[in-house]
């Protein structure tokens, strides 16, 4: 059997990046032989974590077209052409068995060159509201991966399959990190700890309301782990040096997941669709603050999707800033309701998404070379 090839393309934000990744590991697992080329959009995360995973990645000058009236937005056509004439060039080149488009600026122009080519091409759509890209492409695709039912008013529900989102491999098992945790952050057994993830980026919102609670965590013997992102980062660590040594901790960048949802109680978190599955899996009552900055508002849809089945809280972006402490203070000291919103977000996890997808990937491809 001659080694595959395959193009994993989807980038922006660690929602992309680390299920693009997650796939990939799961397919060479089943064919270790799998030569993967990983298309991203220059400039942006994926070009640095992507090449730290191990994995080859090549670049198009791709971005985002803005809602709003900016002199980017003139170059966009540019760079749209310029992004589909690239990946008619990684194609030939590359020859690829299948692609794999898991969102992001780049994952448009590689799905619809292949597609166009008769290449197998497979969505990985992480949202419960897609966006316009890949309903456009769904025409096109072989197979649509999702994680939430109902998704047949976007999609051909021939073409659908329902997966749930792909996420690290290292938080699939938190037993016994706990401990592991705590030493790993410098951190108090006896104390309650609160996570803060505004997703690899970081989210200015979240990060100013939490600005406003340290004075109330440090009264009431709280840890906080918090992750900054890159722009706030200096920030926090200014604001910090009042509370050293009562384990209030900024990062701009946390690595090991695992050990961070180890040591949380409850977790503060945006909306995003991979930082929704993660949750699912780790088990945890969180407070889930959505971005108003996304297409289509989909990270309310998102975190509609757990309040209905009472798993998560919700607080509206334009409201944390007067209500998150006290929503934490409340929730953290409500045993019950944590425990229910554990229980109940445990409900919604899928297990071994990335195999799943993994599988119906290697099983197009053997289909189409009959």
């Amino acid at each position: 059997m001659p080694p595959l090839k395959i193009i994993v393309s989807g980038g922006g934000t660690g929602g992309h990046i680390f299920p693009a990744i997650a796939i990939a590991n799961a397919i060479k697992i089943i064919r270790p032989d799998t030569e993967f080329l990983f298309v991203g959009a220059e400039g942006k995360m994926e070009m640095e974590k992507v090449p730290a995973a191990g994995y080859k990645i090549a670049g198009l000058w791709i971005s985002g077209f803005q809602r709003k009236l900016t002199l980017s937005n003139l170059a966009f056509p540019f760079k749209v052409i310029s992004s589909l004439l690239k990946a008619k060039k990684i194609l030939k080149e590359f020859k690829p068995d299948a692609v794999i488009g898991t969102g992001g600026f780049a994952s448009g122009p590689m799905l619809q060159v292949a597609s166009k080519n008769g290449v197998v091409t497979v969505i990985q759509e992480q949202n419960s509201y897609p966006g316009i890209t890949n309903k456009i492409l769904s025409k096109n695709v072989d197979r649509i991966c999702v994680a939430y039912s109902g998704m047949e008013k976007y999609f051909p529900k021939e073409k659908i399959l329902m997966t749930g989102n792909p996420i690290r491999q290292d938080i699939l098992s938190l037993e016994g990190k706990r401990a592991r945790g705590l030493e790993f952050f410098g951190l108090d057994s006896n104390k309650k700890t609160i996570i803060v993830i505004g997703g690899s980026l970081g989210a200015r919102t979240i990060n100013e309301s939490i600005m406003k609670c340290l004075d109330i965590f440090e009264k009431s013997n709280i840890q906080l782990v918090w992750q900054t992102g890159k722009g706030f980062n200096e920030t926090a660590q200014t604001a910090l040096a009042k509370y050293e040594g009562k384990g209030i901790k900024a990062f701009d960048f946390i690595q090991k997941m695992d050990y961070l949802y180890a040591v949380a109680d409850v977790v503060v978190s945006r909306a995003g669709a991979s930082s929704i599955s993660e949750l699912c899996v780790v088990k945890k009552p969180c407070i889930l603050i959505p971005s108003p900055n996304v297409a289509e508002d989909h990270q309310t849809k998102n975190a509609m999707a757990l309040v209905t089945y009472n798993a998560a809280i919700l607080i509206k972006d334009s409201e944390a800033r007067e209500k998150l402490c006290d929503a934490i203070i409340t929730l953290l000291n409500n045993e019950e309701q944590c425990h229910k919103l554990s229980e109940n977000i445990a409900g919604l996890a899928f297990q071994d998404s990335a195999k799943v997808i993994a599988t119906e990937v290697l099983s197009l491809i053997n289909k189409g070379k009959k």
